[in-house]
């Protein structure tokens, strides 16, 4: 009996912690890099839905009919509030099981009024196949509290609620983020007012990274649109390298565009000739040991971005969940009947911490983006670093400046940038 009341004591725990979880999508460790903090802003929230009209229907495409319907696309939308909003509040997302509802807990207020006077520079946020738009959400929170309005989209056929077939996703993901531009460009309103769509950044993630990295240029291969298992009908030929409708897609408002483990080279879908289309500034994360996307695929990527100045920060030993998604909600670590894994699989790493990773990617996001759409020189100093962080050199005079030799990581108190690795390319390299 007494193995049956622990297990039944240990049960009950669980669900009680479960009942009192708090789910925090904002925490800032006490050892989180200069730029990963919130800014000064305060965070208002919103959840809109824009309707993409005529689109292919790919779920129900034959070789004989490709019906026409009209795609929906909800998006959670961070922006800097008015002064004086009262920061916290709560969102209700599914987790992986695609069934499950749990609450998130963070800054942002819902349906605050917008800061007014200002006009923010626009970020697109895009998650993985399966994902949603909350996948991602302490980045928008933390870039809205800097100065910027973050849009993260629920691409249909490809959330955790309504996962379905794969080509839709591989066509449709550069389109839903150009389609959410244009509508945030045109929304109207005090939360239009504030909106600089003519200084975007597209962050995307697995997935999301692919749909980036075509929007951003690189148009795919002939084999790429030909795989049984892609989009069907050759529709993929839409993004062809070379063709046309790719070129019309490449969009002069973007800016800036952030990959965090970026799904495509690792299938074939670009090669020399198509990475070399991406002329916009380029920062790729990813897990060094990232079996998803395949990290040395990932390199090929950095490798091949011949025509524009490119960064690579590598988490060393991390898989495909390095960087991106929140920190496991804690109902997702219980088994769940519809998956042989646990969710918490889908958002954490067996070796890194998610709260820390996620800091990291907020300061080199925060860094970078405000490099090239505000214009901010002196964050050139945060991407300007040695290769391997463990080779830094800590050497400071008796104020803490910085002395000749030193080349720690800027940004990185002492010991805190362990297991990194940044590089850089420039544009003819």
């Amino acid at each position: 009996m007494r193995p049956i009341l622990i297990a039944l004591g240990l049960a009950a725990s669980l669900t009680a912690a479960m009942a009192q979880a708090e789910n925090r999508i904002d925490r800032i460790r006490p050892d989180a890099p200069a730029l990963a903090p919130y800014g000064d802003l305060p965070i208002g929230v919103q959840t809109l839905t824009f309707v993409n009209p005529d689109q292919i229907d790919i779920v129900n495409t034959t070789a004989d009919a490709e019906p026409l319907y009209d795609r929906p696309l909800t998006v959670e939308v961070w922006y800097p509030a008015a002064t004086g909003t009262q920061p916290g509040g709560t969102y209700t997302a599914v987790l992986r099981d695609g069934k499950t509802e749990v609450a998130l807990q963070g800054r942002a207020a819902r349906d605050a009024a917008p800061a007014s006077g200002t006009a923010y520079p626009l970020v697109v946020i895009s998650h993985g196949y399966p994902g949603n738009r909350f996948l991602m959400s302490h980045l928008g929170e933390n870039l809205a509290s800097k100065g910027y309005v973050a849009v993260s989209i629920d691409h249909a056929d490809s959330t955790y609620s309504d996962q379905a077939a794969f080509g839709s996703t591989l066509l449709n993901r550069p389109i839903d983020q150009k389609f959410a531009i244009d509508q945030m460009a045109a929304l109207d309103g005090p939360l239009g007012d504030i909106v600089d769509a003519d200084n975007t950044a597209v962050i995307g993630y697995s997935m999301g990274g692919y749909g980036a990295l075509i929007f951003a240029g690189a148009g795919v291969t002939q084999a790429a649109t030909e795989y049984e298992w892609g989009t069907p009908n050759g529709l993929l030929a839409r993004h062809l390298a070379g063709s046309e409708t790719h070129a019309a897609l490449v969009d002069d408002r973007v800016k800036a565009v952030i990959a965090i483990g970026p799904w495509g080279m690792n299938a074939g879908f670009w090669d020399a000739s198509g990475l070399s289309g991406i002329q916009k500034p380029l920062l790729l994360m990813a897990g060094g040991a990232d079996d998803v996307s395949v990290y040395p695929a990932i390199r090929q990527i950095f490798e091949g971005a011949s025509n524009t100045t490119r960064h690579l920060l590598t988490f060393e030993s991390a898989n495909h969940n390095a960087a991106a998604p929140m920190p496991a909600p804690e109902e997702s670590w219980a088994m769940v009947e519809t998956l042989d894994f646990a969710p918490f699989d889908h958002y954490a790493d067996a070796v890194w911490d998610t709260n820390r990773m996620n800091n990291i990617a907020q300061h080199f996001a925060t860094a970078f983006l405000d490099l090239h759409l505000k214009g901010q020189q002196d964050r050139a100093d945060y991407l300007d670093l040695i290769p391997r962080a463990a080779d830094g050199v800590l050497a400071t005079d008796d104020a803490g400046n910085p002395a000749e030799d030193h080349t720690y990581w800027r940004g990185f108190a002492p010991r805190t940038a362990q297991g990194l690795t940044f590089e850089t390319l420039p544009t003819g390299e």
